[in-house]
């Protein structure tokens, strides 16, 4: 997450829900800064080893790109023979990875757009 640069587009993926999948695009609107929830010992994911001197937890900004017309379910992703090497689609997958230029060209094709890799 902290390689993330303003202007940078993100694929986004619902985990949290019965049928996890890519549902649309993101961009980087603000760059990595520390997850500030981290030190509140009143919030859900507050990490009593983080502080603000040597932060654990970073977070970024994103805005609105586009929503597919579809869900692209992970099981499709994984069925996907372009998707093998994809972080996505194996086991043990991060919340926040790395998408090569044809990883997200491929999902675009499959999303019924059209939309190319790059940053504003």
């Amino acid at each position: 997450m902290r390689r993330m640069r303003r202007g940078d587009i993100c694929l986004f993926y619902h985990s949290n829900c019965k049928v996890p999948g890519i549902a649309g695009t993101a961009r980087v609107c603000k760059e990595a800064y520390p997850d500030y929830s981290a030190w509140d010992p009143e919030h859900p994911y507050f990490d009593p080893k983080s502080d603000k001197e040597s932060p654990r937890w970073f977070m970024v900004d994103v805005e609105y790109v586009s929503k597919f017309d579809r869900l692209i379910p992970l099981k499709e992703l994984q069925q996907c023979n372009a998707l093998k090497t994809m972080a996505l689609v194996k086991k043990g997958r991060l919340s926040v990875q790395p998408v090569t230029a044809a990883e997200y060209e491929f999902i675009s094709t499959l999303a019924g757009t059209v939309e190319q890799v790059g940053t504003e």
